[in-house]
């Protein structure tokens, strides 16, 4: 491939990526609008982001495989084609049922999308410098998504509605796909003869759902303890299946590194307390402060905007002078500060004082936390073990964030209407609530401190220095 042709194939890449990440902030934004159209519940309100985290973390790894297998760029398409379809989907649904389905869709085309594209940069730029290059374009457009998203969701939710932030999909989706086959290399694979696991995929993913679905219908204790036992036991088969597979979808050898194993303990709690705030905060902002949803989107905007702009710029300083845990700890060690912070606001709460602060020390201290963590995590990976480490992270990030939202917004449920059963105010128990999942976001983040200071030994193998030095300059960017 020349040059220019690389260069505009990276664009469209970064674009199919651009469509996926701006679809999270960007229902996060609606959600009120979409909870007073549809009639949802605020626990039920959980399932319209659950039900695209949960096929979109689980499938990542198994995605990635058959894009190995099959076609990288097969795999992209198809993607592009399937949450493009689900957008239309979402866009036209009258009921919670036919919304939440439509997103399991979603999620699973955005599975497939994201799956491959590092996959297909470092194929596209073998050469170390514009690799790096390639991979910083990369991590800046996923960064500056989510500040895009919420002030787009804002605004397209206010203007028209809320439908739109879905139909929006359409235009974006179908001209990625035509450049996508235009630009991108044809690619064929192995086969699915080599084998992808796809049992183990379906385990991992039956899981996360009933656990999910259990945190968040709850019920009788009898039925609520008959789903825990039915997801642990689906999640030891899972285990038994790696452990036996002749190609499994995460070989357990790779968790004999307590560095890899605590930092994707350390991200999956972290990513539990930081989604889960996002969720909380905006109910908060909307049913106790009265926001629209474009004043949602830039009450939020200073924590995208401090978390790309420090990620971006100074992260990678951070790392190379106080060594990536120090600054783990130092960023996650912000973010818990910044959800006490948070959870201290009053019923009649001001912008500038309650939720401002929160704001920008949470931006720095995920900007701090999280591309050091991502460097911790793939540390002690070899080159061979790379992509498996890459994709076993960013799917704890993904699992951790459905199951902290839905433990948040359980959390907050449950004690809003105890606070209602005693005659308190309405707009003091939704204010209780949202405090309490609050107050469970931070000491999330404290036990990932906790984890990263007990469990992470920074012990990078001779094998590994050269991965994890150019894996320190990627990371610092995303």
């Amino acid at each position: 491939m020349t040059k220019d042709r690389r260069s505009a194939a990276l664009l469209v890449l970064c674009a199919g990526m651009l469509m996926i990440i701006l679809d999270v902030t960007i229902v996060n934004v609606a959600l009120p609008s979409i909870q007073r159209d549809l009639g949802f519940s605020q626990s039920g309100l959980a399932w319209v982001v659950n039900a695209y985290l949960i096929p979109f973390g689980s499938l990542l790894l198994l995605a990635g495989r058959i894009g190995d297998l099959v076609s990288r760029r097969g795999m992209f398409v198809g993607g592009l084609i399937l949450f493009t379809a689900a957008s239309i989907v979402c866009g036209l649904a009258t009921s919670q049922q036919m919304l939440i389905a439509a997103r399991f869709l979603q999620g699973i085309g955005g599975a497939m999308t994201s799956a491959v594209v590092l996959g297909m940069i470092v194929t596209m730029f073998p050469e170390a410098r514009e690799q790096a290059r390639a991979i910083g374009v990369y991590s800046f457009v996923a960064s500056a998504g989510g500040a895009v998203g919420l002030l787009l969701g804002g605004v397209l939710t206010e203007a028209i509605s809320w439908h739109w932030i879905f139909f929006v999909n359409l235009p974006v989706g179908i001209a990625t796909a035509v450049a996508a086959l235009r630009l991108l290399p044809a690619d064929k694979g192995a086969g699915l003869r080599q084998g992808a696991d796809v049992a183990g995929g379906l385990l991992i993913t039956s899981s996360l759902v009933v656990a999910v679905y259990t945190v968040v219908a709850g019920g009788a204790a009898v039925r609520t303890l008959g789903l825990a036992i039915l997801a642990v036991a689906l999640l030891a088969a899972f285990v038994v299946r790696e452990a036996t597979a002749a190609t499994p979808l995460i070989p357990l050898r790779i968790f004999r590194s307590r560095t890899l194993t605590g930092a994707n303990v350390a991200q999956l709690l972290s990513a539990a307390g930081m989604f889960g705030m996002f969720f909380v905060g905006v109910l908060y902002a909307q049913h106790v402060l009265g926001y629209d949803a474009l004043r949602i989107g830039l009450a939020f905007l200073p924590v995208t905007v401090f978390m790309g702009g420090l990620s971006l710029r100074y992260s990678e300083r951070l790392i190379s002078r106080y060594g990536a845990r120090t600054t783990v700890v130092t960023g996650l060690a912000l973010v818990a500060a910044g959800l006490f912070w948070f959870a201290r606001v009053p019923v009649d709460g001001r912008y500038l004082t309650d939720v401002l602060p929160s704001m920008v020390v949470l931006g720095i201290g995920a900007g701090m936390a999280f591309p050091a963590l991502a460097a911790l995590g793939m540390a002690d990976a070899t080159p061979q073990d790379a992509g498996l480490a890459s994709g076993v992270f960013n799917t704890t990030a993904e699992v951790g964030s459905a199951l902290g939202l839905a433990v948040l917004a359980t959390l907050s449920a449950g004690r809003y209407a105890g606070l209602r059963s005693t005659g308190v105010p309405e707009m003091t128990a939704q204010t209780g609530g949202y405090r309490l999942a609050f107050v469970a976001a931070g000491l999330l983040v404290v036990a990932a401190l906790i984890v990263t200071v007990v469990v992470v030994r920074v012990r990078t193998s001779p094998e590994a220095t050269e991965l994890g030095e150019s894996t320190l300059t990627a990371a610092a960017r995303s």
